[in-house]
């Protein structure tokens, strides 16, 4: 399958790639049409007590940190690698925000009781209760200790997707 890209004049293609402003013309003309929302690449997640969030989500996850910077340290998880930042909340957008808020992100498991209870005994607590929505799907979340909201779901259509074998 071809790109506007492809059509373009040699010249023409040359001198945009010549420069960063061209670079981004090529881009946006490779990718016209594409969906505009691709997967997602990282959680974001604030912490008043980095080095308290790193230990707890490295018990949690049974893993290092990938990455690591002053304010900043980052986790790879799950079948597509995907990525948990955690930032010293000094950075975050509104500093001052007081409980639990954002969006809510939920993170397929294949036991929602048993992660649910792991979480709650971490120091977690209850945001909402494992909830049947129909359909083999299961819902809970709760709030970090840090004051996050971390969902977590039970999701058919995910091991569907993976072509893993489903659990009770």
């Amino acid at each position: 399958m071809s790109s506007v890209v492809d059509l373009l004049p040699p010249a023409l293609l040359s001198d945009l790639r010549g420069n960063e402003s061209g670079t981004h013309q090529l881009l946006a003309m490779a990718t016209k049409g594409a969906p505009m929302l691709r997967g997602f690449t990282t959680v974001s997640f604030w912490a008043a007590d980095l080095a308290a969030a790193k230990q707890w989500y490295t018990e949690l996850l049974g893993i290092d940190p990938y990455f690591e910077r002053p304010g900043y340290v980052e986790f790879r998880l799950g079948n597509y690698q995907h990525e948990l930042g955690v930032i010293d909340r000094r950075n975050a957008p509104d500093p001052s925000a007081t409980g639990p808020v954002g969006a809510v992100v939920y993170w397929h498991v294949d036991d929602i009781t048993v992660m649910f209870e792991k979480l709650l005994s971490m120091g977690a607590t209850a945001h909402t209760a494992p909830t049947e929505r129909g359909a083999g799907f299961i819902t809970a979340s709760v709030v970090d200790p840090f004051g996050n909201i971390l969902g977590i779901m039970y999701n058919p259509h995910y091991l569907e997707v993976l072509g893993t074998p489903k659990r009770a």
